[in-house]
C-alpha cells in the first residue's frame, strides 16, 4: 500500500525536481516518484502559498500523457501540412490546362510566370519538378524567342503561298528549292520544321495500282536498259507506261506517257477512254514531234498487250526507236515510269477517289502534266524542272506539242 505520510525533506525534494524541469509534468514527476499526482500538486501549492508567489500553471498533459503543448504544435503542423497539400491541389490542377499541347517544359515554364506573384518561383518550381535556374534562363531569353517565332511565322506565310501555287503537292525540298530561285537563303531543315509546326504537308505517296495486261503469245523484246533509268544524253533512252484515271463512279480514262530518261521530260503522251494499242501509239508520235526525231533511241515499256503487239512494233520501226521490255510481273524494272504514275495521280486527285467526270479529268491532266515539264522540281534534276533542267545542260530544249488526247 503506497505510504500516505512523507517525510517534509521528501516533499521539498518533490517540489524542487519538478521545478527544476521547465519540461516535465505535474503527472510525469509524481509517477516517477510513486506520489499521487493531486497530492505532488498540492504540496506545489503549498509551496507557492509559503513563497508568496501566484501559484504556477501546472503542465497539462493529453490523454495519452504527452504535454498538452506537444500536442498542439503536432496538430498545428498537421494543419499546416493539410493547407499546403490543398494549395499543391490547386497548383496542379490550374497548369493541367497548361499541359493540353505543345512543349510540356515551356508549359510549365509559362505556367510559372502566369502565377508567380500569388505562389512564388520556388513553390511553384517545386511543385512542377523544375529547376529555378532554368525557368530563369528560359524567361532571360524570352525576346529572342519571340523574334524566332516572328520569323517563322513570316516564313510560313511565304511556305503558303509556294505550297499554293503548287496546288499544295510541294514537301520541304521542293518549297526549299523555290524560295532559292527567289533569292532567300534558307535551310531545308528550317523550312521542314517550320512546315511541322504550322502544319502545311506535302502529298504522300499511296500505294500503286498495276494495270498491265500481258500477252503471253507475244513477242518480246530483250531489257535494253537493265533498270538503269539513266541516259546520257537527251533523246537517248525513253520509258514509256500507261495508267488508268478514275472518272465518276465507275468510268475510266487512261493516259499513255512517254519519258527522256536524261531529263525526265514527259517527251509525249496521249489520254484516251479505251487501252487499245492507238493509245500508246499517238503517245510515241507526240514523242517524235517533239524530239523531230526519234531514230536510235531507245523504248523501254513493260510487258502490256500494247506494247508488245504488232501495231506498236511497226510504230516504232517507222520512227527508229528500238525497242526495250521489262521482265513479266516486275514493276520494279519500269520503275520510273510507275513513279510517275503514282506521283501524277497523288498530286491530281490529292486524295479523291475519283475526278468528278470526264472534262475534269481531262482539263487537270492538261495543267499538271504541261507543269510537270514546265515548273515542277524534280529531286533527281537537283530540284530543277525538266524543261530548266535541259537548258542547264545546253541541250535543245522543244516545246511539248499538244497530243491527241
Amino acid at each position: 500500500m503506497a505510504n500516505k505520510h512523507y517525510p517534509v525533506q521528501f516533499k521539498a525534494d518533490a517540489v524542487a525536481l519538478y521545478r527544476s524541469r521547465p519540461g516535465a509534468t505535474i503527472a510525469s514527476i509524481a509517477d516517477d516518484l510513486g506520489v499521487n499526482r493531486e497530492t505532488l500538486r498540492s504540496w506545489v501549492r503549498l509551496d507557492d502559498e509559503r513563497r508568496g508567489v501566484s501559484p504556477r500553471p501546472t503542465r497539462a498533459v493529453s490523454a495519452t500523457g504527452e504535454p498538452a503543448g506537444a500536442v498542439e504544435q503536432e496538430n498545428a503542423e498537421l494543419r499546416r501540412r493539410v493547407r499546403e497539400l490543398e494549395e499543391e491541389r490547386d497548383i496542379l490542377r490550374k497548369a493541367a490546362r497548361y499541359f493540353a499541347g505543345g512543349d510540356a517544359l515551356v508549359n510549365r515554364f509559362q505556367f510559372v510566370a502566369d502565377h508567380q506573384a500569388r505562389y512564388g518561383v520556388k513553390r511553384l518550381c517545386q511543385i512542377l519538378n523544375i529547376a529555378r535556374s532554368s525557368f530563369y534562363y528560359w524567361k532571360a531569353t524570352a525576346p529572342d524567342r519571340a523574334a524566332r517565332d516572328a520569323a517563322d511565322a513570316a516564313l510560313a506565310a511565304r511556305i503558303r503561298g509556294v505550297h499554293a501555287r503548287h496546288d499544295g503537292t510541294y514537301g520541304a525540298p521542293r518549297v526549299t528549292a523555290e524560295l532559292h530561285d527567289r533569292g532567300e537563303r534558307v535551310n531545308r531543315k528550317k523550312v521542314a520544321r517550320v512546315m511541322r509546326r504550322y502544319r502545311i504537308q506535302g502529298l504522300r505517296l499511296r500505294r500503286r495500282v498495276t494495270t498491265t495486261i500481258t500477252d503471253p503469245a507475244a513477242t518480246k523484246a530483250p531489257d535494253l536498259i537493265g533498270r538503269d533509268f539513266t541516259a546520257a544524253r537527251v533523246n537517248e533512252r525513253y520509258v514509256g507506261d500507261i495508267t488508268y484515271l478514275p472518272v465518276g463512279e465507275r468510268g475510266f480514262l487512261y493516259l499513255a506517257t512517254v519519258i527522256d530518261l536524261h531529263s525526265r521530260r514527259l517527251a509525249g503522251w496521249a489520254i484516251a477512254d479505251h487501252m487499245r494499242t492507238e493509245l500508246v501509239i499517238d503517245a510515241l508520235a507526240a514523242a517524235e514531234r517533239t524530239r523531230s526525231s526519234l531514230a536510235g533511241a531507245i523504248m523501254h515499256t513493260d510487258h502490256g498487250a500494247q506494247y508488245t503487239s504488232k501495231a506498236f512494233a511497226a510504230a516504232c520501226a517507222a520512227a527508229g526507236v528500238r525497242q526495250s521490255m521489262s521482265a513479266v510481273g516486275s514493276s520494279a524494272d519500269n520503275a520510273l515510269a510507275e513513279s510517275f504514275n503514282a506521283t501524277f495521280k497523288r498530286e491530281t486527285l490529292q486524295g479523291r477517289r475519283s475526278f468528278g467526270d470526264e472534262r475534269d479529268a481531262r482539263l487537270t491532266s492538261f495543267r499538271w502534266l504541261h507543269r510537270y515539264n514546265t515548273v515542277r522540281r524534280h529531286s533527281r534534276l537537283g530540284q530543277q524542272s525538266p524543261n530548266a533542267y535541259e537548258n542547264s545542260t545546253r541541250t535543245t530544249s522543244v516545246t511539248l506539242a499538244p497530243a491527241a488526247y
